[in-house]
């Protein structure tokens, strides 16, 4: 017996598969023949399609809070790397390691 290659559905067949499962005119094993898919499969997004439903008529989610940035805090850090670059750059100038030196 060979397996049959992974399918990929979109969200319209499950949301169309998910809500002739709930509206019931059918049992679970006629729409799975109707449909080509498995009956847990049918329930899993009958299930997905309840839980997300309260979203639909409750709050609209909430945008992720963007972190606080401290703007002293990164000029300060900055300034740190300037003078390390700074102080490498003549190090190395010095001690001929530089590309530009080595012309």
């Amino acid at each position: 017996m060979t397996r049959r290659p992974r399918r990929n559905h979109s969200p319209v067949f499950k949301a169309k598969v998910a809500i002739a499962a709930i509206k019931g005119e059918k049992t679970m094993i006629e729409l799975s023949q109707e449909f080509d898919i498995h009956p847990n499969q049918i329930k899993q997004w009958r299930d997905q399609l309840l839980e997300g439903a309260t979203g639909v008529f409750g709050e609209a989610a909430k945008p992720a809070a963007e972190p606080v940035v401290d703007v002293k805090t990164l000029h300060a850090k900055i300034g740190e790397l300037t003078l390390e670059n700074d102080f490498l750059s003549v190090a190395l100038g010095k001690a001929g390691l530089l590309p530009s030196a080595r012309k």
